[in-house]
């Protein structure tokens, strides 16, 4: 984001307005740690600010600050459209594609015509902002709003809620700091947020540390479904609408389980598959090792994408279809997969 337009941004803050934020469609902790930090930020200013979640999330990101004035769109379709209608600028975070809002909350953001700020780290930008922020090398949104707000000269305004919100995204969305994207600069930022008032401790509990006894019952199954194809180096997990049901599956549940199968020894490629019948679509979550690209992969066959190592996807067929159209696809990709080829 080049300085003019960071001057133009500091002129549309410099006087409160009607401000709302969005995140993606199932938000996680960096679409929720990015949105909310954005919106205790703005709240220094007097914004009439509102977050918008395109629909519920899981209860381990609701004790977040500011968490209990977000609006679910699918439950409040009303208040939350007057609420865009109204709004005098929109920031959408953590997505780059007004689809990955869901198609009603999509449609409504469509028809606004008023100015609008992209600030997202995935691949391949759409272009419906008038302000876009976007660099695939970040290891989060979260650390992109931190940026944003020290571009705006505030950074000495990050308070404790900005900074525990902040701190939340970048840690689930680097896996605890170990993934690629992780740099030094990222460490710089995460010790700028304790400083001010993060309580690293304390946050890794909230998020981690919250499992029922029905979700470790899950991930059993789960693990108990696990395939593996070594040849290939992957290993894919599959979960039916009939297991989740089983197991009282709540949202959220099933975040981390595709880590497992990428955990596995000789593993460069993990998938899970997980049924949704209300939906009618067989929900698909990737991971990878090295410079194999799931997010490639993903937007070629799974109506998907994400970043080279992290991406997700969607099937309209059976879990049964959708797994064995994923292990024919693998064909395609066996120089890249193959045992022969050099480890990451």
């Amino acid at each position: 984001m080049i300085k003019t337009q960071i001057s133009e941004i500091k002129t549309l803050l410099s006087t409160p307005k009607n401000i709302v934020i969005v995140p993606h469609i199932n938000p996680d902790g960096d679409a929720m740690g990015s949105t909310l930090g954005l919106y205790n930020y703005l709240k220094l200013y007097n914004h009439n600010t509102t977050v918008i979640a395109p629909n519920d999330y899981p209860d381990f990101l609701k004790w977040l600050p500011g968490d209990d004035t977000v609006l679910k769109f699918e439950t409040q379709q009303e208040e939350s459209t007057t609420k865009i209608n109204k709004a005098d600028l929109i920031f959408t975070l953590d997505f780059n594609a007004l689809h990955r809002a869901g198609h009603l909350m999509a449609d409504v953001l469509e028809l606004s015509n008023t100015t609008k700020i992209m600030i997202d780290h995935h691949q391949q930008p759409d272009d419906y902002a008038t302000y876009t922020y976007s660099d695939v090398t970040m290891s989060s949104t979260c650390e992109m709003v931190y940026n944003f707000i020290e571009m705006l000269g505030d950074d000495a305004k990050i308070d404790s809620k900005i900074a525990t919100c902040l701190y939340v995204g970048i840690m689930t969305d680097t896996g605890s700091f170990r993934f690629p994207a992780t740099t030094a600069r990222t460490h710089q930022v995460i010790g700028n947020l304790i400083q001010k008032g993060a309580n690293n401790s304390e946050i890794h509990n909230n998020i981690y540390d919250t499992n029922s006894y029905s979700r470790l019952q899950l991930l059993g199954r789960a693990m108990q479904n696990l395939k593996v194809i070594p040849e290939l180096r992957t290993a894919y997990i599959s979960l039916t609408q009939a297991e989740l049901d089983q197991f009282n599956y709540k949202k959220g549940d099933t975040e981390g389980f595709v880590n497992y199968a990428l955990s596995l020894k000789g593993i460069i490629f993990a998938a899970m598959f997980t049924e949704n019948t209300k939906d009618n679509i067989i929900k698909i979550s990737l991971r990878s090792k090295g410079n194999f690209s799931v997010n490639e992969l993903s937007r070629s066959h799974f109506n998907g994408g994400g970043h080279t190592n992290a991406a997700g996807g969607r099937s309209a067929e059976s879990m049964e279809n959708t797994i064995n159209k994923f292990i024919s696809i693998l064909q395609q990709y066996k120089n890249e997969l193959s045992i022969t080829q050099n480890r990451p």
